[in-house]
């Protein structure tokens, strides 16, 4: 184009965007909307950014993330990489968000006896019934008359108190404004949609005609990564429908520090927060679309989200998050107007995100600790939700206290050459044959490899620790009569997936960076659960339950996450898996005032241990830095395996094998 201005194609999207000669490659991807993943937020660092230039001129950064013959055949990052001229660019399958019909697959079934069944659910909750914090109420109203000269919202408030004993009630402003002629419209027959908390009586919709029938509500998860939610009928508890979408945030950074960062800088801020509401409305949309219920039917919404995520939502400044002390702007939020979000689903809808606990223990884990019913135990529990921090709760009915470590990526696919989140193709599950090293390996919906996500990695290295593979400390063993193990320039590394067998058309690997970066996250979820511990004068074995919660909890194998230190090996029948805590907490308090209340006294009596601050976290940290402890008498189920395949393969020597 002749007037500085250039146009891309980005392939195979088909999609093309206009933009200024010289700008940078990464943010004209998000310009037209097209993810190329980059967990660094455009630093250079991670090069997840990963895109070929067929056609055009591009000017490449120098960066050791590239070599020199990758960019000779057309690959550049996006983050590093200014446009030059019009541009044919091809995002390859290891730089794409995933196939969005992952959501729609079937969840996993955990081993048979961890999975908390119905039965389990219940008793682990106070009895309840459904008492929505915001319903419905229909009222007859007699008209005024020169002896009954009542005002018109005067006459609202009085048929409250003396239908429903409701009384203090504010009526919305836009509530008001529609009620003089509604009233008269309707012949003073009319149906009022009322927050009723321990806080606030508000009126804040007034329909003609009985209206009551139709209640729903709807729980939301924001996940640092995934929005997950419910349409809920308020009258039976029904799921009326199920939606999930990646959170388009992801494009700014995929932790939460690096859009901390984003949104300190311009108009960062706004935009995080218009990315995530619009994530949010598409999946309200997929719900009324699957219901079949109507807009004006929806009467709330309940959000739980991490402290971050909820801050963005709300547009509060996030910035003193990451900053010593850390102090968040609240954690304790008011019910906000939906349409004041960005979310203008009808008039008077109102969203109640959750309450948190400090910086990094957000409206998740309080959810998650009202729905795995861990306030309501007598036992000693421990529950974990690892993603990029790992948090963790430790108490019961009497107490509760919380930590919370920087795992860093590598849980989620971050920080590992060839990592990648749980979508279609990546590697969920690995054995290693004892005796030949070589792989079996099983992928997401079974497509070819692409990468390794999370739960995948874990059990490569419980499996390449089990067979000899790499030693207690997470190095390769140089010696194996193997060509899967080889040395690079980099260091050495182990071939899960030659190329020909990959849908990259490269060798997947497990590089002994990726194994140090997994060993520090490990060891810091670890050390925290002991400093938990230590901090109550109580020993690991103490431990009457371990609650697993969230997306990547559900994916995990037990024995796997014990065989590298990354849980306790306190045996695997005390070990349950909860699901998603969060969505499912947000649930109940949409469905129960009783419930909403509880999140909130959950949150005030939870105490935040801050790791950084306490003397003993440094020592037990270093002590989990490696497979899987350096105290292996705490894990005796580790060591009677290993001794167990020590004797096989000592045997198959001497047979000659």
């Amino acid at each position: 184009m002749e007037d500085g201005r250039v146009r891309i194609l980005f392939l195979p999207e088909n999609r093309y965007i206009t933009v200024d000669r010289g700008e940078n490659l990464l943010k004209a991807a998000m310009l037209a909307d097209v993810h190329v993943n980059a967990s660094c937020g455009g630093a250079g660092s991670c090069g997840k950014c990963r895109v070929v230039v067929e056609k055009g001129e591009v000017e490449r950064e120098p960066n050791p993330k590239l070599s020199e013959a990758e960019a000779a055949q057309g690959f550049a990052l996006a983050c590093r990489t200014r446009v030059l001229s019009d541009l044919e660019v091809r995002i390859p399958l290891e730089s794409r968000i995933g196939d969005k019909r992952f959501f729609e697959r079937a969840e996993p079934q955990p081993a048979v006896g961890h999975l908390l069944s119905a039965d389990e659910w219940e008793k682990r909750l106070p009895a309840w019934e459904p008492d929505p914090p915001v319903r419905k109420v229909h009222l007859k109203l007699n008209p005024p008359t020169l002896d009954d000269n009542t005002a018109d919202a005067e006459r609202v408030k009085r048929g409250l108190a003396v239908q429903e004993g409701i009384r203090d009630v504010v009526i919305d402003y836009r509530a008001l404004q529609r009620l003089p002629n509604l009233l008269r419209q309707s012949g003073w027959d009319i149906t009022v949609t009322l927050i009723n908390t321990e806080e606030e009586r508000r009126v804040v919709r007034v329909e003609q005609g009985d209206t009551t029938g139709r209640q729903s509500a709807i729980a939301i998860d924001v996940g640092t990564t995934t929005i997950s939610a419910e349409l809920l009928d308020l009258k039976s508890g029904e799921v009326l429908a199920r939606a999930s979408d990646y959170n388009a945030q992801v494009a700014f950074g995929e932790d939460v520090i690096t859009r901390i960062i984003y949104a300190t800088k311009g108009t960062g801020l706004a935009k995080l927060q218009s990315v995530v509401t619009g994530t949010i409305w598409n999946l309200i949309v997929s719900l009324v679309e699957k219901s079949g219920v109507e807009y004006g039917d929806i009467t709330h919404l309940v959000v739980a989200g991490n402290t971050t995520m909820t801050h963005l939502l709300l547009e509060l400044n996030p910035r003193y998050i990451r900053e010593e002390p850390y102090i968040p702007s609240a954690t304790f939020f008011p019910w906000t107007k939906a349409s004041e979000l960005g979310l203008r689903i009808a008039p008077g809808v109102y969203l109640y995100p959750i309450p948190c606990v400090a910086s990094y223990v957000g409206g998740d884990i309080t959810a998650g600790i009202l729905a795995s019913g861990v306030f309501n135990t007598d036992k000693l529990t421990l529950y974990i939700d690892i993603g990029t921090n790992g948090e963790m709760v430790l108490g019961n009915r009497e107490w509760l206290l919380a930590c919370s470590c920087s795992a860093g990526p590598a849980f989620e696919g971050g920080g590992v050459k060839h990592g990648m989140r749980a979508t279609r193709g990546a590697i969920e599950q690995v054995r290693i044959d004892k005796f030949n090293y070589e792989p079996m390996i099983i992928t997401v919906e079974n497509h070819k490899p692409v990468g390794i996500c999370g739960s995948g990695l874990i059990d490569a290295l419980a499996e390449l620790f089990l067979a000899g593979v790499i030693n207690e400390k997470g190095k390769f063993e140089r010696d194996l009569p193997t060509d899967r193990v080889r040395v690079t320039e980099n260091g050495a590394e182990y071939v899960l997936v030659r190329a020909e067998d990959s849908a990259t058309r490269r060798d997947i690997v497990i590089t002994e960076v990726d194994i140090d970066n997994l060993m520090r996250a490990k060891a810091a979820v670890y050390a925290g659960i002991e400093i938990l511990l230590s901090s109550m004068d109580m020993e690991v074995g103490m431990v009457e339950e371990l609650l697993m919660a969230g997306a990547f909890g559900r994916y995990l194998e037990i024995d796997k996450a014990v065989t590298i230190g990354l849980l306790p090996d306190i045996g695997y029948d005390r070990i349950k898996f909860v699901g998603n805590g969060s969505l499912l907490g947000a649930h109940l308090a949409a469905l129960s005032r009783g419930m909403l209340s509880r999140t909130q006294d959950i949150a005030r009596q939870m105490t935040y241990l801050e790791l950084s601050k306490n003397p003993d976290f440094m020592e037990k940290y270093v002590s989990a830095l490696f497979f899987p402890h350096t105290d292996l008498d705490a894990f005796p189920r580790v060591r009677e395996e290993l001794e167990r395949i020590r004797s096989e393969r000592k045997l198959y020597s001497e047979g000659g094998g």
